[in-house]
């Protein structure tokens, strides 16, 4: 039987006792499920992972989401997505690369997908190679940052709309690619979501977070950066180091994460990560 070890006041589950990689029955993938609506996070030590097994995962879970980036940039499927700066078992990409200075998008606080139509409903990501020191990932939980508001405040964003929109946060760190910004123009969401399972409700934000429908940009970006900066308080925060053979399960409908951030120079690292999308828009919840 499997043993859950919560890992923060908040959200957040160390778990023993599953093999990730075997075939999972309908009653495990269920308890999956329950567990990620409870937790919001778990994690599980020592999986000998594999794209093969990780990808039967993700399908167990739900529908793959496709890769954006690729998608976006020829069209092509994939559902596989790097983090990191290995190349192959010799060679890295340093910080002067490129594709090293794009993924420094990743240490902003985001929720993956939150700027399609359809965002993912849980990304698993598999370490392989890690930094000696650095590239751990924070996460924090907007269902908690929701329940610390007064009811008033509650009262007053409940029935607010968000515009989500890709290129206003990563142009910020790196440009997109012309193809890649075409197929993601901003979308709106509702800013506080409902969990269907056990009806307990987050507010939705993060860096990809634009502007609140029908208000001024000003008062837009007040409240954005005031919910943004009341889920992201250090003594909120979950930092995982990680550790070759972890896999995490995080739901991305009600947590934020970012990374911390390494020195390629340095060190290797080598992540993968696929997605599970959600039920369907936000605004049809």
């Amino acid at each position: 039987m499997p043993t859950f070890e919560p890992i923060h006041p908040d959200f957040g589950a160390r778990i023993t006792g599953i093999d990730l990689t075997s075939e999972l029955d309908d009653t495990a993938v269920a308890e999956l499920n329950e567990a990620i609506d409870t937790y919001s996070l778990l994690h599980f030590g020592g999986q000998e992972m594999s794209d093969e097994a990780q990808l039967a995962l993700t399908g167990r879970l739900g529908e793959p989401e496709p890769n954006h980036v690729r998608f976006g940039k020829t069209g092509e499927i994939d559902f596989f997505g790097t983090i990191g700066n290995v190349i192959d078992a010799e060679t890295k990409r340093d910080e002067s690369d490129p594709l090293t200075h794009n993924q420094k998008g990743n240490n902003m606080w985001h929720s993956d997908s939150s700027f399609r139509l359809v965002p993912s409903y849980v990304s698993i990501l598999c370490a392989y190679e890690v930094p000696g020191e650095g590239g751990e990932t924070l996460y924090t939980s907007q269902r908690a940052a929701y329940q610390r508001l007064s009811p008033q405040h509650q009262a007053e964003i409940d029935n607010l709309q968000v515009l989500h929109d890709y290129v206003f946060s990563r142009t910020k760190v790196a440009p997109v690619d012309p193809n890649h910004a075409a197929s993601l123009p901003p979308i709106p969401h509702k800013l506080v979501r409902t969990n269907p399972a056990n009806g307990l409700k987050n507010y939705y934000v993060g860096s990809h977070a634009r502007s609140i429908i029908g208000w001024s940009g000003i008062d837009s970006r007040r409240l954005i950066d005031e919910l943004n900066e009341a889920a992201t308080r250090p003594q909120d925060v979950y930092t995982h180091r990680w550790s070759p053979g972890d896999t995490v399960i995080y739901d991305n409908r009600c947590l934020l994460h970012c990374g911390a951030g390494y020195d390629a120079d340095r060190w290797r690292r080598y992540m993968r990560q696929t997605r599970v999308t959600g039920r369907g828009p936000t605004l049809d919840e």
